[in-house]
C-alpha cells in the first residue's frame, strides 16, 4: 500500500517545517533510538523464549482484549483519523476499525482449525510411517506501518502476528501522529507488554530497529523504502513481506453500465481522499467509453460529496503539504473534467478527473495516490492489455465490462495481486483472498488465514518406528536382488 513518500530509513526525515538538527542532537538521538530498540527486542524476545505467546489461549485472550479496545475506545481512533486525514467517523469505522473488528472475528472463528496439524501421505517405500506439518510461530516480528490507513495497517497484521504466536514490535507511521499517539497509548495498556511493544518516531527510530534481528519484517509503504527495509533485512537473512502498491488500472468496455460503473470508481477511488493502495489509478477506456464515463464520474462525484466537497463532511484531506504539492502538480496533465479545486491551508483537493491524458505524462509515471483521476483512451482490448502489461504490475486490477471473454482473457493475460471485476477496493474484505502484490507492487501477501501463514513456520515432521527396520534393504552392500527392489519402490 504504497505512501508515496513515506519518510525513508536512513535518509533526512521527512517533518516539512522543522529545523535541521544539529549533529549533536542527530546523534544523541540516533543513540537513545538505538538503545530504546534494542532493550525492546531483548524483552520480547525473552518472552517468546519463555514461551509466553505459545500457549492458544493466550493468544486468543490478546485477540479478544484487542476487539475490546477497538470496540470501547472507537470514538478515540475514529477522532484520532479525522485529525490525521480528515476522515468521517463512519468510513474511519467501515475501513480501519470496523475492518480490524472483522479480522479479529474471523479469525477467532477459525483460529484452532488454522493451527491444527494436518497429516500428509508417506511414500510406500518408507512406510510404516507417518507424516504431518505443524505450524510454528517465528520469533519476534515487526510490523512497520504506514499513514494513509494507520490503525488498520498496523493492526490486521498484529491480529495475524499474535494468532501464529509471535512477539510483535508494531511502528506505526510517525505521519500520522494522532492515530500513531492512540496506538502507542493503549495497545500496551491492553496487551501483554511482555510481547506487544509500539516504537513511535521518526528516521532514528525505523533505522534503529532495522538494525535489529527480527524473525520476520512486515512492511506497508512504497517501494524505496521497501528496497531500504529489504536490504536491512538481508543482513540478518530475516524474511519480509512487502506490501507496496503502483498503478492499478480500472478497465472500463462500451456494453457495460456505466453510470454504476462510475459510482464505484469513484467511491474507490475518493475515499480517504485518494490515498489507497488499490483505488483504481486510473481508468482506461476502450472505445467509445471515453466520453461517457466523463459524464457518469462527474455525475457521481456530485452524488456523494455534493456540489462543493470541501463542505463534505464526508470527504478527507491530504495528509500533510508535501504530498498536497505533489498532487497539485499533477492538475495539468489533462483536461480537468470535473474538480481541481484545491486550498493548500487546509490540504484540500477536490475529487478531480482528468481527459485527454497523454500516457507518457507525469499522471502516468508515478502511483498518483491521491484524488486525481486521469482517464487514457484504447481503441481495444488488445490495446488495453499490451498497456497493462508493458507496465509494472499493479497491486490490483479493475475491469466493468459485461463480456466473459474479456473476463477470460484479462484473467488469463495480465498479472496483478488482484483482478475484480465489477468493483474496485472490495477484495480486501473478502478474508479468504490473500492480499498482496506482484513484482513492483508487493512481496507476500496476509488476511485470514493467508496471515498465519505469513507469520509462521510450517514444519515437517515425520515419525517411523524403529522396530521392524524396512530401511534395511536402502543399506549398503548393495547387491542386485536389492536394486531391483529399490527401484522398484523408489
Amino acid at each position: 500500500m504504497s505512501a508515496s513518500t513515506e519518510t525513508t530509513p536512513g535518509t533526512t526525515a521527512s517533518a516539512e517545517s522543522a529545523p535541521a538538527p544539529t549533529d549533536a542532537t542527530s546523534a544523541a538521538a540516533t543513540s537513545a533510538a538505538a538503545t530504546v530498540a534494542a532493550a525492546t527486542v531483548a524483552r520480547l524476545g525473552a518472552a517468546f523464549t519463555a514461551g509466553r505467546t505459545k500457549p492458544v489461549a493466550w493468544r486468543k485472550a490478546q485477540l479478544r482484549a484487542l476487539r475490546r479496545l477497538l470496540v470501547e475506545q472507537e470514538d478515540v481512533f475514529a477522532a484520532a483519523l479525522h485529525t490525521d486525514l480528515g476522515k468521517h467517523a463512519a468510513e474511519a469505522y467501515t475501513t480501519e476499525i470496523g475492518f480490524t473488528v472483522s479480522e479479529i472475528d474471523h479469525t477467532l472463528r477459525h483460529l484452532d482449525r488454522w493451527l491444527r496439524p494436518s497429516r500428509v501421505p508417506v511414500p510406500l517405500a518408507l512406510q510404516p510411517a507417518r507424516a504431518r506439518t505443524v505450524r510454528e510461530p517465528l520469533g519476534t516480528v515487526l510490523v512497520i506501518s504506514p499513514w494513509n490507513y494507520p490503525l488498520q495497517l498496523a493492526l490486521a497484521p498484529l491480529v495475524g502476528a499474535i494468532a501464529a504466536g509471535n512477539c510483535v514490535v508494531v511502528k506505526p507511521s510517525e505521519l500520522a501522529p494522532a492515530t500513531s499517539a492512540a496506538l502507542a497509548h493503549w495497545l500496551p495498556r491492553t496487551l501483554d507488554p511482555q510481547a506487544v511493544a509500539v516504537v513511535e518516531g521518526g528516521v532514528p527510530e525505523t533505522t534503529a530497529l532495522l538494525e535489529q534481528r527480527f524473525d520476520h519484517v512486515f512492511y506497508t509503504g512504497n517501494g524505496t523504502v521497501a528496497r531500504i527495509v529489504m536490504t536491512a533485512a538481508a543482513r540478518h537473512l530475516t524474511p519480509v513481506t512487502l506490501e507496496l502498491g503502483g498503478k492499478s488500472p480500472a478497465v472500463v468496455e462500451p456494453g457495460t453500465d456505466l453510470a454504476t460503473a462510475a459510482r464505484r470508481i469513484a467511491w474507490g477511488k475518493f475515499m480517504n481522499a485518494g490515498q489507497t493502495c488499490v483505488a483504481p489509478d486510473y481508468v482506461l477506456a476502450i472505445g467509445g467509453s471515453a466520453t461517457a464515463i466523463e459524464a457518469h464520474l462527474t455525475a457521481a462525484v456530485r452524488e456523494m460529496y455534493g456540489t462543493d466537497p470541501k463542505e463534505s463532511p464526508d470527504y478527507g484531506r491530504i495528509v500533510n503539504e508535501r504530498h498536497f504539492d505533489r498532487l497539485t502538480a499533477l492538475l495539468g496533465d489533462g483536461r480537468i473534467v470535473t474538480g481541481g479545486d484545491h486550498d493548500r491551508a487546509e490540504r484540500y483537493l477536490a475529487p478531480t478527473v482528468l481527459a485527454d491524458v497523454d500516457p507518457e505524462a507525469p499522471v502516468m509515471r508515478e502511483e498518483i495516490f491521491g484524488p486525481v483521476l486521469p482517464i487514457v483512451s484504447v481503441p481495444d482490448l488488445d490495446a488495453a492489455i499490451a498497456f497493462i502489461t508493458a507496465r509494472d504490475k499493479p497491486l490490483a486490477l479493475y475491469a466493468f465490462t459485461a463480456s466473459a471473454r474479456t473476463k477470460h482473457r484479462l484473467t488469463t493475460e495480465t498479472s496483478s495481486g488482484a483482478l475484480s471485476f465489477g468493483v474496485p477496493n472490495a477484495h480486501l474484505t473478502v478474508p479468504g483472498l490473500p492480499f498482496g502484490g506482484v513484482g513492483e507492487s508487493g512481496i507476500g501477501a496476509y488476511h485470514g488465514a493467508h496471515t498465519i501463514d505469513t507469520f509462521s513456520h510450517t514444519k515437517a515432521v515425520l515419525d517411523k518406528p524403529l522396530p521392524a527396520d524396512t530401511l534395511r534393504l536402502a543399506y549398503p552392500p548393495f547387491t542386485p536382488l536389492k536394486s531391483r527392489i529399490l527401484r522398484r519402490f523408489l
